[in-house]
């Protein structure tokens, strides 16, 4: 089998420092300031499926039982014991395009034979029920998308998500849903997709919306019985997780309305400085986003790559490229970070697209 390879994490981890860096895509960092008793907190004890009043607090935060909950290292680590539980070397998995390369690359790890459905710019990248049930195949397992979806911030609509629900339970599929981001959605924000329908995966973590990335706290909901796979699978990735980062985890839930607002008053200015800039630029095309992510595309061009190397070198602004979501005509912005930073960047930009290619 050849070596599973997520290009867009191997270009994150491994680029050059920006002087504006508007490619990483978690929201501006926490301190332990932002979180009253976190130093209080640690301790190096726990249990190994996961640290109790953890489990309790996510579960409470959906509605749901502690049993309907796995924790994982990260959205990324909650996606790959997802897929770990359910598939089988063989197995068709139906990953929507553009879209984030580690769901992909987890799948083609696990053994699975990734297909695309396409969600497409002239639809604003909705999700067509018609086009993966057009791409299913009597071997697909297991279905996989993110809401809102990465890299453009598009919120699924209900009727997609009961859409997709039908077609898994005719084929007899899973549909694995990353919702890392929903929880930057400031209005409409959705439930869960796992408390819609057993046929639902939701993978979540407190990264991207709370700027707690360094304690790796992801977590999967889906029916107790997944659940209990997702478990027994993480015993033979990593076990359990790491304890003071559980427990700080579990202060982070009981403060969670705390970094809510400390999160709404990042999210709001820049998301009005965003779409402002997007309203001045004819030679930006883009879909409106629901979170802190935008993909816009050049107008007229077929290739952003050049662009972004030369905004790198002229004003050491990062932006991700389009190339590793499988559009190369578009870049993706993420706006999680300081209101200036943004500011500046979004103005060097602008001057980048003034300079003939």
């Amino acid at each position: 089998m050849a070596a599973a390879r997520a290009p867009y994490m191997e270009w994150a981890k491994k680029r050059a420092a920006a002087k504006i860096d508007l490619a990483a895509s978690d929201l501006s960092p926490c301190s332990l300031d932002d979180l009253p008793g976190a130093r209080e907190a640690v301790d190096i004890a726990g249990q190994p499926d996961g640290h109790p009043p953890l489990l309790e607090a996510i579960a409470a935060r959906y509605g749901v039982t502690p049993d309907r909950v796995a924790t994982a290292g990260g959205c990324s680590g909650a996606n790959f014991l997802a897929c770990a539980a359910v598939l089988e070397t063989g197995d068709d998995v139906l990953v929507e395009r553009p879209g984030y390369d580690p769901l992909a690359a987890a799948a083609r790890m696990l053994g699975g034979r990734v297909r695309f459905f396409e969600r497409r710019f002239e639809e604003g990248y909705a999700i067509d029920p018609e086009g993966v049930s057009a791409a299913l195949t009597p071997a697909t397992r297991l279905i996989v998308v993110s809401n809102p979806h990465n890299p453009t911030g598009v919120l699924a609509s209900e009727e997609s998500l009961q859409a997709l629900a039908r077609l898994a339970e005719k084929a007899g599929a899973l549909v694995l849903v990353d919702e890392v981001y929903q929880d930057t959605v400031l209005r409409g924000r959705q439930p869960p997709a796992a408390t819609r329908s057993p046929v639902f995966l939701s993978t979540n973590s407190l990264t991207k919306a709370y700027g707690l990335s360094p304690l790796r706290c992801g977590w999967v909901l889906g029916s107790p019985e997944l659940i209990e796979r997702i478990r027994r699978a993480r015993d033979v990735v990593d076990n359990y997780g790491p304890v003071p980062s559980d427990r700080l985890a579990a202060v982070a839930f009981a403060n969670l309305d705390r970094l809510g607002q400390r999160a709404r008053a990042i999210i709001e200015p820049n998301s009005r400085m965003v779409t402002e800039f997007f309203a001045g630029r004819p030679d930006l095309e883009s879909v409106p986003s629901r979170s802190t992510l935008a993909f816009p595309r050049l107008a007229g061009r077929s290739d952003a790559g050049p662009f972004v190397e030369r905004l790198f070198g002229a004003d050491g602004v990062a932006v991700a490229p389009g190339s590793f979501f499988d559009a190369p005509a578009h870049f993706r912005i993420a706006f999680g970070g300081g209101t200036e930073k943004l500011r500046a960047g979004l103005e060097a930009i602008g001057r980048c697209l003034g300079v003939s290619p």
